[in-house]
């Protein structure tokens, strides 16, 4: 083979590996489990990652400006039960309809979940404390808050068409959580990589001092980057609280979880600095594959934890190894 193509190919191998092994990994998937590569499966796939995925696009401006979220979990349970309270007891006590109090209640829990990301972003700058103390805290808060308010039990004063956004389907065929999936992702690849704030985060992430004294305004970044994964979960916590029709306190256990691996997978860096929100789609779309493919081979559930877990140890690993063979 010639030396400059087998050059270029290694290249590629080496920008691309996820991609590849993402190819490779469907191919075994569909050759080997039956039901796998239909068009209702690859939907539901979609279905399934949206709910997470849109917390990730988030994710990924905070993790790409350095810091880190644990609280956004807790925020999809406080926001589906914002919605339901809110709507029942503006409908309770003859203020509106119930299907108008519930698009309150969804424009209160968003402004809510701003409020929190600008709260943990103030604490963030103005305090410099560590995000992950910051949002480990607040993790139990907001959950807290939550069981307090729905009194621990599920909140299910809902509207029947609040449904479409978590099970309602464009055409009768595409799952509406996906399209609003696809829809985040677009806003938030612009932001990142065609905005002014979005050129922002990389320097932050990169190096804070070297960018405050470019005349980038640290604070504010750190403020909205965190504020925007706060949205995002919100945003996540609408599809879940519509698609059970329910709000509950118990309602993203984890999910902050789901969202980092997806970033860290799709080769962001926990230093900052380092990540696209494209390739936490191919994250987030190779983490669904592996979930959905173990579900039908019935892999045991415990399985499953290994195996998600033994992922992001790899990745971190490769991403790693890159960056010092890089330096």
């Amino acid at each position: 083979m010639n030396p400059l193509k087998a050059n270029n190919a290694k290249k590629f191998l080496s920008k691309h590996m996820l991609e590849v092994i993402l190819v490779f990994l469907i191919l075994v998937m569909s050759l080997t489990t039956r039901g796998f590569f239909t068009v209702n499966n690859l939907l539901n796939i979609l279905r399934n990652i949206s709910l997470q995925g849109c917390i990730a696009f988030g994710m990924t401006m905070v993790i790409i400006s350095g810091e880190i979220d644990l609280s956004i979990g807790s925020t999809v349970a406080l926001t589906g039960v914002i919605i339901g309270v809110i709507t029942g007891n503006l409908s309770r006590l003859g203020i509106m309809p119930m299907e108008q109090a519930v698009i309150v209640g969804i424009i209160t829990s968003i402004s809510v979940a701003a409020l929190i990301g600008l709260f943990n972003g103030w604490l963030l700058t103005r305090f410099k404390m560590p995000s992950f103390i910051i949002t480990l805290a607040m993790m139990n808060v907001l959950y807290g808050i939550a069981a307090i308010i729905s009194r621990g039990f599920p909140v299910t004063t809902l509207p029947s068409w609040y449904n479409f956004f978590g099970a309602g389907r464009l055409f009768n065929v595409v799952p509406i959580p996906a399209v609003i999936l696809l829809a985040v992702f677009a806003v938030v690849f612009v932001i990142v990589n065609y905005t002014k704030f979005g050129r922002s985060i990389y320097a932050v992430g990169g190096n804070a001092e070297s960018a405050r004294l470019s005349g980038i305004n640290v604070t504010r970044t750190k403020m909205l980057a965190m504020m925007g994964v706060q949205i995002c979960a919100a945003i996540s916590g609408i599809l879940i609280s519509s698609l059970v029709m329910s709000g509950s306190s118990t309602f993203g256990r984890g999910w902050e979880m789901t969202a980092i691996s997806s970033v860290i997978i799709g080769g962001a860096s926990l230093m900052g600095g380092i990540g696209k929100v494209s390739r936490t789609m191919v994250g987030l779309i190779f983490l669904g594959v592996i979930i959905n493919g173990m579900t039908l081979l019935n892999v045991n559930e415990y399985a499953q934890y290994v195996v998600r877990g033994l992922l992001i140890l790899t990745a971190v690993l490769i991403n790693t190894v890159q960056t010092q063979r890089k330096g």
